[in-house]
């Protein structure tokens, strides 16, 4: 195994411990900086609509965000590992 790899290993398990919204919360405010949450969350609600059903339009007027953001998000999406379905 690549130190990489050990290290994403790290991350993955560190996400599994929380139990509660608060805990979540309270990890994700010490790992990330304020801007890196900001993005993180923003990302999570661009996928949530498409998700949904709306258009990459819809979302970028919605959300007032660039259709490069969008279209990042829709190819996040695309490219899902599973995980998205987990969370909706």
């Amino acid at each position: 195994m690549t130190t990489k790899q050990a290290h994403l290993d790290d991350l993955f398990r560190l996400f599994a411990k929380p139990r509660t919204a608060k805990e979540s919360e309270k990890l994700l405010r010490d790992l990330l900086t304020p801007h890196e949450l900001d993005q993180v969350a923003e990302r999570l609600q661009i996928v949530k609509r498409l998700v949904s059903g709306m258009s990459q339009r819809d979302v970028k007027d919605d959300l007032a965000v660039s259709i490069e953001k969008v279209t990042r998000g829709a190819k996040a999406w695309r490219s899902s590992k599973g995980g998205f379905k987990l969370a909706f």
